[in-house]
């Protein structure tokens, strides 16, 4: 087979493994923010409702939450299909992850601009959204697209609970023609392409973001 018709027959596997990273990187991000400015609010209940997700997810295998997503909750009657079960598991493990580099971010902002928010008499909330979080994003960001190319390479568990992702249909492709050497090696192209992709994107956004903060700080 030649190489543009294994391309051709990847095409609906690489749909479905770019819809799980898109659709899991929403939920993890919504959640990374959800959770990790959760561990640092001043009522208990959140701070410990936040703590638990955060280390149930991290602590736990993504195969096996995958599994219970997929298997378990049917027998206590949530019944979810393979496309949103695998979204909502990538997005929960990957977004316990990113709560820890939200909480540690904004926690790393030094204390005296706190003191300068306090001074010009901002509420606690614009001291968060003003100040604190527009310097944090900048030290997030590493990180978090270090965690989406994770989320990524993770997509390819989901061939496990029936779903035909990327990796699910080079294997199939693989069976088919018996070409394993170039089957794989596409694979790992087009998952490397996909990685580079979003450290392209995340770059760009960090430069935007820290030109805007350099721009608002000079006005």
């Amino acid at each position: 087979m030649s190489f543009f018709a294994l391309c051709w027959s990847l095409l609906d596997g690489l749909a479905v493994t770019l819809l799980l990273t898109a659709g899991g990187s929403l939920v993890a991000i919504g959640l990374a923010w959800i959770a990790g400015l959760g561990r640092l609010s001043t009522h208990r209940v959140v701070r410990a409702t936040a703590a638990v997700y955060v280390e149930v997810f991290r602590g736990t295998s993504a195969l096996v939450q995958l599994y219970w997503f997929f298997y378990a909750l049917p027998l206590l009657g949530v019944h979810l299909s393979p496309l949103v079960t695998g979204v909502v598991v990538l997005g929960l493990n990957i977004g316990a992850y990113g709560a820890e580099v939200v909480r540690g971010a904004i926690v790393s902002i030094g204390s005296d601009q706190r003191e300068a928010a306090v001074a010009l008499n901002m509420t606690r909330r614009q001291q968060l959204w003003l100040v604190i979080v527009p310097q944090a994003l900048l030290r997030m960001l590493p990180p978090a697209g270090n965690l989406l190319i994770e989320l990524m390479k993770a997509t390819a568990l989901v061939s496990l609970i029936t779903l035909s992702d990327l990796t699910f249909r080079g294997m199939i492709l693989r069976a088919e023609t018996l070409d394993t050497v170039q089957v794989f090696g596409l694979l790992l192209l087009i998952y490397f392409g996909i990685g580079q992709a979003l450290i392209v994107g995340v770059r760009a956004l960090e430069r935007r973001v820290a030109g805007r903060w350099h721009m608002g700080r000079a006005t």
